[in-house]
């Protein structure tokens, strides 16, 4: 069962306990729910992705329709404490898109998630594709 926008998790977390914060935001694009991703994404949150520069509402925006994801996985994940209540993610994802579930696709993902009131938001996202 997942937590939203978790208060478990301390001020010095560990990989595991924000690779699961970040897995609640694939969660979202798996079951098409704006409501939870709205919960965990900063109110200046920015995404650079290959497709430009997406805002908060951009990114909850996509899932009006529903699911946009069918499968994903996290894979590298290495972690990196920036300062206290602010750390960086990469990973390796592995996904397919609902409208076509039997490709797998990868990117390299880099987050930043932020301790805000009591709780860790994510505050930027960049997703590089994987070439090949």
């Amino acid at each position: 069962m997942l937590t939203r926008c978790s208060t478990a998790v301390p001020m010095n977390p560990t990989v595991e306990q924000i690779v699961m914060m970040e897995t609640q935001i694939w969660e979202a694009l798996r079951l098409g729910d704006a409501d939870l991703d709205n919960q965990l994404l900063t109110t200046d949150f920015l995404g650079v992705y290959p497709s430009g520069f997406w805002n908060k509402q951009a990114h909850c925006e996509q899932l009006k329709n529903g699911s946009i994801i069918a499968t994903y996985q996290l894979t590298e994940e290495r972690l990196v404490h920036l300062t206290d209540g602010l750390v960086l993610l990469a990973y390796r994802a592995h996904y397919s898109w609902c409208r076509n579930p039997e490709k797998i696709e990868q990117m390299l993902i880099t987050s930043i998630w932020k301790f805000i009131d009591g709780a860790w938001k994510n505050s930027f996202s960049q997703d590089t594709p994987v070439a090949g």
